[in-house]
């Protein structure tokens, strides 16, 4: 009888975490769709609680503020989606090959790939969260930890890359990862993919050359394995 009764107890927990988790997920999914459609002021609670079919409060306690929505639906975008937002950085599968190339050129290609998908994905929130970083402290703030999150991811790989000795004579890791840092901006990629045109093939292709260009040294910047 006991043992029935710690089951069933388990089996409840397990439900209603699943169903926290979904709730999440919904109210993620719709306040997302409303920060790219209306911008982080027009986008108010109560619409977010609607689309999501839950009551304000229930976001307030799950979130704590709008400001705290708000971020929970960047870092998803960022990331990938919601369930991909809890796996550090490093263990995602993209990095993940970034980091195991040894080939410092294709490396280089592999990180410059990733880039277009995560300006499509985050681009509309990060415009929306930088154009009203000015108006609000909590945004403001937020502005600047996703940027300096941003440059120390940055510089992450430029220390990958000095410590297989692959960066340029007389280049820093400091001023690598400010290169990469300027180079994959979200400010680079708007100037040339939405106001000239650009393809993300294109805009993919160019900054695999930049960065090539700016970090390696002549003798790594030829192919060395062939791969494209």
């Amino acid at each position: 009888m006991c043992g029935d009764v710690s089951a069933r107890r388990k089996y409840e927990s397990i439900r209603r975490k699943e169903q926290a988790a979904q709730t999440r997920r919904d109210i993620m999914a719709a306040a997302g769709a409303l920060f790219r459609e209306r911008g982080y002021g027009q986008a108010s609670m109560h619409d977010i609680a609607a689309d999501a079919g839950v009551v304000v409060e229930t976001i307030y306690r799950a979130f704590g503020s709008k400001a705290g929505l708000f971020r929970a639906v960047i870092e998803a975008a960022l990331a990938g989606g919601a369930t991909r937002a809890d796996v550090p950085v490093e263990e995602r599968p993209a990095i993940r090959a970034v980091i195991e190339e040894q080939d410092p050129r294709r490396q280089l290609e592999l990180y410059a790939a990733t880039q277009p998908g995560i300006h499509r994905r985050a681009g509309p929130l990060l415009r929306a969260l930088r154009d009203a970083a000015a108006l609000d402290r909590d945004l403001g703030n937020l502005w600047n930890e996703m940027e300096a999150w941003r440059l120390t991811g940055q510089g992450k790989m430029a220390g990958l890359l000095a410590e297989r000795r692959a960066l340029g004579e007389g280049l820093s890791v400091e001023d690598a990862r400010d290169l990469i840092w300027t180079l994959s901006s979200l400010a680079v990629y708007d100037h040339l993919v939405i106001e000239r045109g650009w393809s993300s093939d294109k805009y993919r292709d160019w900054l695999a050359r930049m960065l090539i260009t700016a970090l390696l040294p002549d003798s790594l910047r030829a192919r060395t394995t062939g791969t494209t």
